[in-house]
Parts: C-alpha cells; sequence; structure tokens
C-alpha cells in the first residue's frame, strides 16, 4: 500500500498514524497517585532518618530497629512505582485491589493493637500490694540502662510508700551483659535504700513470659496481689501475659521510657502482641 497524499483533512503520514501517544490523567485520579507517591516518598525519607538516629545516636539493645531499613526500602519502592504511571498501569487490577486491601486492613490492625497498648501507658498500681515484680532490661558495665533504671526508679517509689511490699526482681544474664539483671537490680534498690530482706532475685529467665513463670514460684499466684513494673509501652501485653499464667490479683505500675525510642518501641510491641495472640500466650 502506498502512502496517501497529505490533504488538509490528512496532515499525518499513514505510517507514523499508528503511533499511541499516552496522555498523562489529570483528573482525581491522577492527583490521587502524584499525592500518594509524595506522602510515600516522605514516609520512606522519615523511616530512612530514624534508621539513622537509633544507630548513630540514641544506640539500641535489639536489631529490631533494622525494620526502620526495610520500611524505608519499601515505602521507596511503593513511591516509585506510584511515580511511574506506565508501571502502574502494567499491574493487574486484582493485584492493586489485595495489595491495597492488605494495607487498610493491616493499618486498621495496628491502629487497634495500639489502643489497647496506650490504655495502659499511665497505669498507676493501687497500694498494699503483697509482691511487686519488676520485669528486667539490659543492664550495662556502666550499669543500668536508660529503660531498667526508669523502671527500678518507679519501683522505689512504690516500695517506700508500702513498706511490707516484697519486691521480687526478675531477669537473667544475657551474652552482652557483665552481671545478671536480677544481680545489678537487687544492688541498685539497695543503694536506694530498700531492705535486702525485701528483695527477691529470680535470674534465670530471658523473656516476658519467662519473668512471669519463674517469679510466680517466690509467692501464690491465687491469693496474692502483685504489682508489675514496666515500661509504659509494655504494661498492656505483660498484664495479659501475667493472667493468662493465673495471676488472680495483679496490677500494672508503668515506667517512663526514652521518648525517642518510643515509636521502635511501639512498633516492636504491635509485633509481639500478635505474635503473643497467634501462639495462645494472651
Amino acid at each position: 500500500m502506498g502512502k496517501r497524499k497529505n490533504t488538509k483533512e490528512n496532515l499525518i503520514p499513514f505510517e507514523k498514524s499508528k503511533k499511541i501517544i499516552r496522555l498523562e490523567r489529570r483528573g482525581p485520579e491522577g492527583k490521587g497517585r502524584i499525592i500518594g507517591a509524595f506522602i510515600t516518598a516522605v514516609l520512606a525519607v522519615l523511616c530512612a532518618l530514624y534508621f539513622f538516629a537509633i544507630y548513630f545516636v540514641m544506640g539500641y539493645g535489639s536489631k529490631f530497629f533494622l525494620i526502620w531499613a526495610m520500611m524505608a526500602a519499601g515505602f521507596g519502592v511503593w513511591s516509585f512505582v506510584l511515580f511511574c504511571p506506565k508501571i502502574l498501569e502494567k499491574l493487574p487490577k486484582w493485584f492493586k485491589k489485595i495489595f491495597m486491601g492488605c494495607v487498610i486492613a493491616a493499618f486498621l490492625l495496628f491502629v487497634g493493637v495500639e489502643g489497647f497498648v496506650f490504655s495502659q501507658v499511665g497505669a498507676k498500681a493501687p497500694a498494699g500490694a503483697d509482691y511487686m515484680i519488676v520485669l528486667g532490661a539490659q543492664w550495662k558495665s556502666t550499669g543500668p540502662s536508660y529503660m531498667l533504671r526508669q523502671r527500678l526508679d518507679k519501683a522505689v517509689e512504690y516500695l517506700k510508700d508500702n513498706p511490707d511490699t516484697v519486691v521480687i526482681v526478675s531477669g537473667g544474664q544475657g551474652a552482652n551483659e557483665p552481671i545478671s539483671e536480677a544481680e545489678g537490680m537487687a544492688g541498685y534498690l539497695e543503694a536506694a535504700g530498700i531492705e535486702p530482706e525485701r528483695i527477691l532475685k529470680e535470674d534465670a529467665s530471658t523473656s516476658t513470659d519467662e519473668n512471669l513463670d519463674f517469679s510466680a514460684k517466690f509467692l501464690d499466684k491465687e491469693k496474692d496481689s502483685v504489682v508489675l513494673v514496666t515500661s509504659n509501652y509494655h504494661v498492656f501485653r505483660s498484664m495479659k501475659l501475667a493472667e493468662k499464667k493465673g495471676y488472680a490479683d495483679v496490677e500494672g505500675l508503668a515506667a517512663d521510657s526514652h521518648l525517642g525510642m518510643l515509636p521502635n518501641n511501639l512498633l516492636r510491641e504491635f509485633f509481639a502482641v500478635i505474635k503473643d495472640f497467634i501462639v495462645g500466650n494472651i
């Protein structure tokens, strides 16, 4: 077939008219995509900055903080896809619907779980408990970590106001700890003026679950009133674990936590609550 001559009605050569021109969507859908790309890009940057802040400034006790680097990468990829409509159009509609459904479900689940966690961040225990259990945290060569010191200071306040309460310090020795957490905590309490005869040491546990199991050997779970001292974000799960284990009269006492590490601790607690729920611990 020969070329068609250009006329007033046909100014483009036939063979060039086969080219497909893609126009960018400028309606609500196009604007929504650009806004989504911008939001996910900002989230990627924030996650990356927080990761570096923990690594270089605040320090860390576990490798959980690496999740912020993974989240930064995930949000970055998501933002790139939204910025490139050609890639987005190649994705099947069913995949995009399932992906967004999962994102929305995960967000709602996160909000729900964190709502329960926040319900106990200001927990205050009633006076006159028979026993107090102070849940352990990292003990450094220089003394208690910030988190553990806050728990111990909160315990001292209560113990001085309630002289008949016996305290159980609970925590074993980790690979990066010079002594057991229980040993360090007992010394800290004694230095703060708590009588040695009021302090019982449980120095074998390596988790909250074991803290509660091993500490129960010092008391009667069905009769004794117990106060659990732990970080504010950790009170809800600790209480639920204790109730599941048969502690009939247990209350939480929330200690302050490091404000800068709070996002990391809350995210880690979210996964811990989900895990304990799945395995039947709470």
